[in-house]
């Protein structure tokens, strides 16, 4: 059975994943801690590891001990909207910190591990990695540079059979789109985007699908009303 990591485990498209692998997948469960972690850990079998994304040089410490881990799914993410004539450096800084610089780290640290395994590493992007409209200036930077290094990592690690997947997002039904909608003054309306759950599926499929594929960029979009 393959051992998975999954930041940004305590909800959302996390959450979701989490139950998607339970049974199928060991778990290791990461975020900073909680009720919400803890049970979901209880529920799913899984194992808690707390990170703190802004503090990556800690990271080494944190998964001292861990053993194996054959795929890991960067999924924590933070987004903050706001005109680039309007955001300072401390946004911008925090952005990249969680949504770029922590999933390298966490990558280099892991990927002796994920290579013995011949394992999967996915990063859970945002169609913000592929275009950036007003307002979205910082998210969509640190989105575009998290392409840049799932596109830069798998040209890398191809020959020694990890697979590396983009999966690109359109608007999901996540606390953090609840956020998203409210710093646009719109309403939140959860059946108009995406389920979490059918991200997890999709996801779930890149982890398990057969050793002669990779599937390297998969965009997904709500679809049209039911």
């Amino acid at each position: 059975m393959p051992t998975t990591l999954i930041t940004g485990a305590s909800g959302g498209i996390g959450s979701a994943l989490a139950r998607a692998l339970a049974g199928t997948h060991d778990l290791i469960l990461t975020g900073r801690g909680g009720a919400a972690l803890d049970a979901l850990c209880a529920e799913v079998g899984g194992r808690p590891l707390r990170l703190d994304l802004t503090r990556p040089e800690t990271f080494e410490e944190a998964l001292a001990g861990l053993g194996r881990v054959s795929n890991v799914v960067h999924n924590a993410g933070v987004v903050e909207l706001g005109a680039v004539a309007e955001q300072g450096h401390a946004v911008w800084t925090h952005t990249l910190a969680v949504n770029t610089v922590a999933p390298a780290e966490l990558t280099r640290l892991l990927l002796p591990g994920v290579r013995q395994e011949r394992g999967t590493i996915v990063f859970v992007n945002s169609g913000a990695g592929l275009s950036a409209n007003a307002g979205w200036g910082s998210y969509a930077a640190s989105k575009f540079a998290l392409k840049a290094l799932a596109d830069a990592l798998r040209a890398e690690e191809a020959e020694g059979g990890v697979r590396v997947t983009s999966v690109y997002p359109g608007r999901t039904a996540t606390e953090m789109q609840r956020k998203v909608r409210v710093q646009e003054g719109a309403t939140y309306t959860p059946e108009a985007f995406i389920d979490p759950q059918t991200l997890a599926r999709t996801i779930a499929f890149v982890l398990n699908a057969p050793r002669d594929a990779t599937l390297t960029d998969i965009t997904v979009r709500p679809g049209p009303p039911a």
